[in-house]
């Protein structure tokens, strides 16, 4: 259907609360919400971000991501904060599919520590790949790995990292999950973090040193560790970033304890509590109807 065509029929179905789930990403109905088939409009999940509508009453995101009255002014919407998370994976419907398991730490039984960051490329920058160069200065012999297309991105990383970094491409999903049996600590992408990836990460084990952003697509990070009680691996300057990633690699019982906890301890929190987000949600739009109401 077309935006008219799809308007016409929100507003025949009589829907209370359209939401949003793409923004102004590819394939998005930005100019269906400009149109405001519903009485309230939201958006949320895409990413944390603003769709830049005044046809667009609200915006989902949490505390983390939005410390209050620190950036309200800059979104459109009104910015309703979830009690702990913006996002939730359901682990049943995780566990149903055919999962790796969580291996051993690699550094164990390596002559080295590898660190890795399998975000999509276009979160790669050259002041990030600088950052990261500084990590594996301080950590002598360590290598990381790199999800990227072959040809010139390759190329242009090198020039950065050397012979230090070893490259895998996109793939399967459960080939890609497989990446992370080779990463003892997963580096952030900045100043735009890692999102579902991050989550990932952590479902395989894998800790994520983090960098707080000043913006909300950098403070993604901090959300999914504060959720999961691990807060001491979001830093707030380049140079925690690097001493915090060199402190964590070095402590290699502890790190391989923790990747063999962190799968439970990522299930058993708010970012893996579906109910409970399902209920936090509810109450969200429960507050965006009797706003209306008044």
């Amino acid at each position: 259907m077309n935006d008219d065509q799809l308007a016409d029929l929100i507003r025949r179905d009589q829907i209370d609360i359209l939401v949003d789930l793409t923004l102004h990403m590819a394939e998005n109905r930005m100019l269906l919400f400009a149109r405001k088939p519903a009485p309230i409009q939201v958006t949320w999940l895409g990413y944390p971000g603003t769709t830049g509508l005044q046809t667009v009453d609200y915006r989902l995101t949490d505390p983390f991501l939005d410390p209050p009255g620190d950036a309200d002014a800059l979104y459109t919407e009104t910015s309703i904060r979830l009690p702990s998370t913006f996002w939730c994976m359901d682990p049943e419907a995780i566990e149903m599919s055919e999962i790796p398991n969580v291996n051993l730490l690699p550094a164990l039984h390596a002559p080295h520590v590898t660190f890795g960051c399998l975000n999509n490329f276009c979160k790669i920058n050259q002041p990030l790949l600088e950052l990261w160069s500084r990590v594996l200065t301080a950590v002598p012999q360590s290598r990381m790995i790199l999800l990227a297309p072959p040809g010139s991105r390759r190329d242009w990383v090198r020039q950065t990292l050397g012979d230090r970094v070893h490259f895998v491409s996109r793939d399967i999903r459960q080939n890609y999950l497989k990446y992370y049996h080779q990463i003892d600590l997963g580096l952030d992408t900045l100043p735009y973090n890692g999102h579902t990836t991050t989550i990932d990460s952590l479902w395989m084990g894998v800790p994520v040193i983090t960098l707080i952003g000043k913006t909300v697509v950098g403070r993604a990070g901090l959300s999914q560790l504060s959720n999961i009680g691990l807060t001491e691996l979001a830093a707030t300057t380049p140079d925690q970033f690097v001493e915090l990633a060199a402190k964590t690699a070095a402590d290699l019982p502890a790190l391989s304890t923790l990747r063999q906890t962190l799968r439970e301890r990522t299930r058993s929190s708010p970012l893996m509590d579906a109910e409970r987000f399902a209920r936090d949600i509810e109450s969200a739009y429960r507050q965006m109807w009797l706003t209306w109401c008044k």
